[in-house]
């Protein structure tokens, strides 16, 4: 079940005040909310009044001002020039298409490093696990190189344990 909208009052002097958590907040924590994926309508306090869009304008703004980085200039212009209904809607759809598909490399990105660090793991966890008795892991490889571990080791132990024989001195 989805978390419930939080919705946040603006007041005329500009304060917004989270009505479920009955405290002022800041742009950075309704950034922070965002990010930690809530869901946030902002309204204002006198009349009801969405302000939603022009909130998070606002945070992404604030955001802009202390990094070289952000929405590329160009781009920038590009949304003021379009301001008719069709080329806000024609970019607004690119870019959530760019944002959507960026998303999915970085979940991608984020797999493939999980199952590089699992897999250079993996001998340091059969080791452990040979050496605890615990049970094997599920795939068969891993099965027969600790079956093939066992085996060498068991070897081992039986060379050492035979009496060596005594050498004749000259």
């Amino acid at each position: 079940m989805a978390a419930p909208t939080v919705v946040i009052k603006k007041y005329p002097n500009r304060r917004l005040y989270d009505t479920s958590a009955r405290r002022y907040v800041n742009l950075d924590d309704l950034a922070a909310m965002i990010r930690q994926g809530r869901e946030i309508q902002v309204v204002d306090a006198r009349t009801g009044e969405d302000l939603t869009r022009v909130v998070l304008t606002q945070i992404i703004t604030e955001d802009a001002k202390g990094q070289p980085t952000g929405l590329p200039i160009d781009l920038l212009r590009q949304l003021i020039i379009t301001s008719d209904r069709v080329g806000q809607e024609f970019i607004m759809s690119y870019l959530k298409s760019a944002v959507e598909t960026y998303q999915k490399v970085q979940e991608s990105v984020e797999s493939r490093l999980s199952d590089v660090r699992s897999a250079a793991l993996t001998p340091l966890h059969l080791v452990k696990d040979f050496l605890t008795g615990s049970p094997p892991p599920a795939a068969a490889t891993a099965e027969a190189e600790r079956d093939e571990l066992r085996r060498r080791v068991a070897e081992l132990e039986a060379r050492i344990a035979k009496p060596k024989p005594k050498r004749k001195r000259k």
